[in-house]
């Protein structure tokens, strides 16, 4: 039978894999299949709590079995469960010095049923002035853990339909109840009075498990996440296709879902794993990365030796093909192990070239890199120029599939001396991160 050279790679790959072996796993049409079926119509976007994603993880599940991976510390099936609180204002009204406040200048969080607050209740007044940096004012108080009445001046109020759509959900909700007041300045006498719909749902991450060999109590994780937006309005679908509503994520994440299949299915068919691999999807990323924050919380930090997080990995880099880039490069030696693995083929890898962006932190790795483990996105996305980023026409179609399968490639060759055990990366010095 013919070899098929992978571009140089095996050269390098540290225990010389048969570009035949991998390129038998991971081919265009595996990933295109699998890619076709995560992105597709039916699916209706993967929105969270919608149809769409338990089917997809009811798929992503299918395909773990296939693999024959192990469930994650013994669980019945591949399903890791966690429960979200949504909460949904059904009444606010708010009294500032004798004034009833409109309600369209006034946003209101809170996941108790009830809330009565006044001047002589334990509930602070702050403001957000003008000139004052919106943004970071607005999340300051947004994750206090305090009650308060925050008064925002009237130049912002444009951004009280952004708050408006927001998302109330949360896996641990605090106790507290945050009000945004446009317009007064100043509270002398006040109260509030809130009722709020408190529902409990669950979700659930899929995780999968290649138990190591001489090694199984130290872990290497390749993850990605498979939930999306749904289903918009058509009219939010403009950009290829007026009647097209479904934001089908075909790149975001369904291609860091399909690399996170993939990868499984390579691993396990070489059977030579030194260290445990898991493979999770993540649920909820784009509802604040809920998803990654529980699979965090049950496993030791101590005990990861690295993450692999693959996000937006079905369009070219900015440097064109055969690239990628692995978000905070210069956190740990990660990036250099995996390009040393690489050495001699035309396959690179590249420090974030978006720092600004702070992807770092944005993604499903954070958790995890926060608490010391070399934990990196790695990424295509042209962040200041993703054409379909977060739009409905992200499909397949926009995708480069033979590039998508080098890139799987070339992270399934370049973590093998990670998880055959041979190389550690370093930690993360928890004491620089902002």
């Amino acid at each position: 039978m013919k070899r098929i050279v992978l571009s140089g790679l095996v050269l390098c790959s540290g225990f010389m894999v048969q570009a035949q072996s991998i390129d038998k796993i991971i081919c265009t049409d595996k990933v295109t299949e699998i890619e076709k079926v995560l992105s597709a119509d039916d699916m209706q976007g993967r929105r969270a709590f919608t149809p769409g994603i338990y089917k997809a993880s009811g798929y992503i599940e299918s395909q773990f079995k296939n693999i024959g991976l192990q469930t994650f510390n013994g669980a019945e099936d591949y399903k890791q469960e966690f429960a979200m609180t949504e909460s949904k204002r059904t009444g606010l009204e708010v009294q500032i010095d004798g004034k009833t406040i409109d309600e369209e200048s006034m946003i209101s969080f809170s996941y108790q049923p009830q809330v009565s607050l006044s001047e002589g209740s334990a509930i602070t007044v702050v403001n957000i002035r003008a000139g004052d940096s919106f943004g970071p004012k607005f999340y300051e108080y947004y994750q206090s853990d305090k009650n308060l009445l925050v008064l925002v001046d009237d130049s912002f109020k444009r951004a009280i339909q952004n708050m408006r759509h927001m998302n109330q959900m949360a896996a641990n909700p605090g106790k507290n109840t945050v009000v945004f007041v446009f317009g007064p300045t100043e509270a002398t006498h006040f109260s509030i009075e809130a009722t709020n719909s408190i529902t409990t749902k669950k979700l659930n991450n899929v995780v999968g498990v290649l138990k190591g060999k001489s090694k199984p109590n130290e872990y290497v994780v390749f993850s990605g996440h498979y939930d999306h937006l749904g289903v918009g309005s058509p009219a939010e679908g403009q950009a290829h296709d007026a009647t097209d509503s479904i934001y089908n994520g075909a790149n975001d994440d369904a291609a860091g879902t399909t690399a996170v299949i993939l990868l499984a299915e390579y691993f396990k068919k070489m059977n030579n794993n030194e260290r445990s691999i898991i493979f999770t999807a993540f649920v909820a990323e784009e509802l604040g990365g809920y998803g990654s924050k529980y699979f965090s919380k049950q496993l030791d930090p101590e005990q990861v030796v690295a993450m692999f997080n693959l996000e937006m990995i079905g369009t070219e880099s900015k440097w064109g093909k055969n690239s990628a880039y692995i978000t905070g490069y210069d956190k740990s030696d990660m990036g250099q192990i995996l390009q040393k693995n690489l050495e001699g083929s035309v396959f690179k890898f590249h420090p974030d070239p978006y720092p600004e962006q702070q992807l770092f932190y944005r993604s499903d790795n954070a958790t995890l890199a926060r608490l010391g483990v070399p934990a990196h996105t790695i990424s295509t996305s042209k962040m200041d120029n993703e054409l379909n980023y977060h739009k409905a026409s992200d499909e397949i179609e926009t995708l480069d599939m033979n590039n998508m399968t080098e890139i799987i490639k070339a992270i399934a060759i370049s973590s093998s001396t990670i998880v055959s055990g041979k190389d550690t990366p370093t930690r993360v010095d928890t004491s620089k991160l902002k």
